[in-house]
């Protein structure tokens, strides 16, 4: 935690209200974002029991499964949801925009929009993953279909979660989030996690202070958990009988049906709140107005829809279970680029996160004393314009003689530490500028900071990143396992009762949950052959 955000924490608590650590919005807000609140049956390893999924606060659809355990009603819920969210994704594929590329010799073209879900918290994105994982594997024949949306839903699912990971990223975004992105609480991190609770501070119902909202949120009554996870009150008292009921009416077709609308009403009571919660978030956010470099990181979420898209039409493969040793280098060298670029970005959008960088010293903030624009540097082959200009700030300046600094408000300009020379409370800063002010000896007007001008200089450094050099998979050293031996289906089945007893994880079921019930996919040759490749541990197979 930085020093600024302990500050504006230790305000929250003693103003009864949440304090903003930004004055712009640092992710994108989608025009109609498909919100997505998921529930999950306690007990069990991800197994779905419901969701509430639509793109408008008045078109919320209801998906429920009433007996969580049973194999067939869960994949008839992924099912239900791809009905949800695939046409969703597809109505974002109808137009192409045009990209120049190679310095405008050549174009490419991307989907002009992309689609965006939200979840209520992290602990969704870990939900949508794993719901992924277990579902973008089956088959829609064989000896254990499910239906053809099923696995396209899977493999969709898991490339937004694999987005959620990459820095500066829109495409899925858990609401605590971005809510502290942008707001610090009177609470502790840990209990930032609570949506009702984090929404309380940010926004107090009128009368109340945010720790008092907070503390009226903790009430599973009140405020039920905004999920995957469920209230073990609620879980003992109101969700088991009415699942048992379901399951004694079996032979009723009337009190079949009455059972499953009580239990949509339990459901839609626990989802609701949250639901409401989720809108008033997108509410929050819309107020702040977007960072100037948020667009650009947009445009990086729409190359990967249209990348991903175009290869579910080429029929490419599902994302690997995990990947081998070169795919997961460069995955870690993209998201550790992607890491620094977004640091960057951010700072430089936001005067209240490049204060945190000038409390480090990697920043100042000073007033031009001195301007030298028409200074030309001839001890080399040829002249050059490098202007020089003095800087007094009354902050501290760590940087060393000779480093490279840069201005967020004059991206192409370079600025080299020349003399730094500390006196009266206050330290002069003569810079040698270059870059920026055109290829001629006379700087154009406005290119040169001038007397009296305020500005920021900083050692962060947006400037292209040149990727890592990598081996080609088939040449992967043997330090890392060599290259990967393709791997070879595992025939014969497994008895039913061994997935019972092994936590159902040789069925297919086992991907949302263990202990689906007998006889649950047992022998399917998906799941084998992916067993042959795991490292033994059977819950991590399909959870």
């Amino acid at each position: 935690m930085s020093t600024l955000r302990a500050l504006a924490r230790a305000q929250a608590l003693a103003a009864g209200v949440a304090q903003p650590v930004a004055t712009v919005r640092h992710l994108h807000l989608a025009e109609r974002p498909l919100v997505l609140v998921p529930l999950a049956m306690a007990g069990e390893a991800n197994a779905p029991l419901a969701a509430l999924v639509g793109d408008a606060p008045d078109a919320g659809r209801l998906l429920i499964v009433p007996q969580p355990r049973n194999r067939d009603q869960r994949f008839a819920f992924a099912a239900e949801l791809a009905a949800a969210v695939l046409p969703y994704l597809d109505g974002f594929r109808g137009v192409a925009e045009a990209v120049p590329v190679d310095r405008g010799r050549d174009v490419r073209y991307r989907y002009v929009d992309a689609p965006q879900l939200l979840v209520p918290n992290p602990a969704g994105v870990t939900f949508l993953r794993l719901l992924g994982r277990s579902t973008r594997f089956r088959r829609p024949d064989g000896e254990y279909p499910v239906h053809p949306s099923v696995p396209v839903l899977g493999r969709w699912l898991t490339f937004f979660a694999e987005r959620a990971e990459h820095p500066g990223s829109s495409a899925l975004v858990a609401m605590t989030d971005a809510l502290t992105l942008h707001w610090a609480t009177g609470q502790s991190p840990v209990e930032d996690l609570h949506l009702p609770a984090l929404t309380g501070w940010i926004d107090p119902p009128a009368g109340l202070t945010g720790a008092e909202a907070a503390a009226r949120a903790e009430d599973p009554a009140v405020c039920p958990p905004a999920g995957p996870a469920t209230d073990p009150d609620f879980d003992n008292h109101r969700l088991a009988p009415a699942i048992a009921a379901y399951a004694a009416a079996e032979d009723d077709p009337v009190a079949r049906a009455e059972a499953y609308a009580e239990l949509e009403r339990l459901l839609r009571g626990q989802l609701a709140p949250t639901w409401e919660l989720m809108w008033r978030g997108v509410g929050l956010l819309r107020g702040l107005p977007p960072g100037a470099r948020v667009a650009g990181r947009w445009d990086g979420d729409k190359d990967a829809f249209t990348g991903y898209a175009e290869h579910v039409d080429a029929g490419g493969a599902p994302q690997p279970r995990r990947d081998g040793a070169v795919a997961a280098a460069q995955r870690l060298h993209r998201l550790e680029r992607a890491q620094t670029s977004y640091a960057v970005q951010r700072a430089y959008d936001d005067p209240l996160v490049m204060a945190e960088h000038r409390l480090t010293g990697e920043a100042f903030v000073g007033e031009v004393t001195l301007a030298d624009p028409k200074r030309v540097d001839d001890t080399g082959k040829r002249p050059v314009l490098r202007p020089r200009v003095q800087v007094v700030t009354t902050e501290p300046v760590l940087v060393p003689i000779g480093a490279t600094l840069h201005s967020p408000t004059r991206l192409a300009q370079k600025a080299r530490v020349v003399f730094v020379t500390p006196a009266d409370g206050r330290t002069e800063v003569v810079l040698e500028l270059s870059g920026g002010m055109g290829r001629g000896l006379t700087a154009p007007p406005g290119s040169v900071p001038e007397v009296g001008e305020r500005l920021c200089y900083t050692t962060l450094s947006d400037a292209f990143m040149p990727a890592g050099a990598f081996p080609a998979v088939e040449e992967t050293p043997w330090t890392h396992g060599g290259p990967p031996v393709p791997a070879s289906p595992v025939s014969g089945p497994t008895p039913a009762s061994a997935g019972l007893e092994a936590g159902a994880s040789a069925g297919p079921g086992a991907g949302v949950g263990a202990g689906l019930g007998a006889g649950v996919g047992a022998g399917d040759p998906t799941v084998t052959a992916l067993a042959a490749e795991s490292d033994g541990d059977p819950a991590e197979e399909w959870a």
